[in-house]
């Protein structure tokens, strides 16, 4: 793998009760890159995810993350480069969390303060996420009273907290209003047009939700890739409409993907 490359995946498989629920799935990741992940319900995103987030091991195949082959290394040291922003890592945050404490607690990969320790730099990091997007003035709030538009911000926050290599966004935007999502895929737009900002894979359901700034796609499709490439080539209405098994019509607008029945 060159020095370039955040990842790979060969011949990956992911085998549950007597079928593999995803592969064989292969490509590859390089530094800068912008990736999204599309495709309906069942297509194997979220194992797709949880392979790349290290949470799932392959049945079969390689996966090699920021240098590190899983099955070969820690992957506690592992997971503390890659930022994660998904559901099944939200249900595990407390009710009763400070929402600082939410991105802090990404720092050491966990869920949950306890009595680890944080510095100044810790801190000061915490609140200028929390303000690049726009949610500063609820670092002393209960995470739970927050709304949906807020905890997604919340999230994004604590991915980036620990200045990961990798960011895997699993549905950014969903559950979001119009105003919330243009909103949050703006803030993300700009972050990502940083030279230092990591190389990113968000899931999506909805070509709408595509960040301005993607450079690249993957279409699914019973558990595995259907079409992969860069992102003009590969969201059309040909592969879309193949993929969803309905005929759509896919517009571009500048930088930003639409799609109508």
């Amino acid at each position: 793998m060159s020095a370039t490359t955040v990842l790979t995946l060969d011949s990956v498989r992911v085998h549950r009760d007597g079928k593999d629920i995803l592969g064989p799935v292969s490509f590859s990741i390089a530094a800068g890159e912008r990736w999204v992940i599309l495709g309906p319900n069942g297509a194997g995103k979220s194992t797709l995810m949880g392979v790349l987030s290290t949470h799932i091991f392959p049945s079969r195949g390689r996966a090699i993350i920021l240098d590190q082959e899983m099955g070969k290394v820690d992957l506690h040291e592992l997971r503390t480069r890659i930022g994660i922003s998904s559901a099944a890592l939200v249900s595990r945050v407390p009710d009763n969390e400070i929402v600082k404490d939410v991105v802090l607690t990404a720092a050491y990969a966990i869920t949950g303060r306890w009595n680890e320790s944080y510095d100044l730099w810790d801190e000061s990091r915490a609140v200028a996420l929390l303000t690049t997007f726009g949610v500063r003035e609820l670092g002393d709030r209960r995470y739970a009273t927050l709304s949906e538009g807020e905890k997604k911000r919340v999230q994004i926050a604590r991915a980036l907290m620990a200045d990961p290599e990798l960011l895997l966004l699993d549905e950014p935007a969903a559950g979001l209003d119009l105003g919330g999502r243009e909103d949050l895929l703006s803030r993300f737009a700009e972050f990502a047009q940083d030279p230092n900002a990591p190389a990113s894979v968000i899931v999506t359901h909805h070509i709408e939700e595509i960040p301005v700034g993607t450079t690249h796609a993957i279409l699914m499709k019973n558990g595995e890739i259907a079409v992969s490439g860069p992102i003009s080539s590969v969201v059309t209405s040909e592969h879309i409409s193949a993929v969803f098994d309905i005929d759509i019509t896919v517009t571009q607008e500048g930088a930003r993907f639409f799609a109508r029945a």
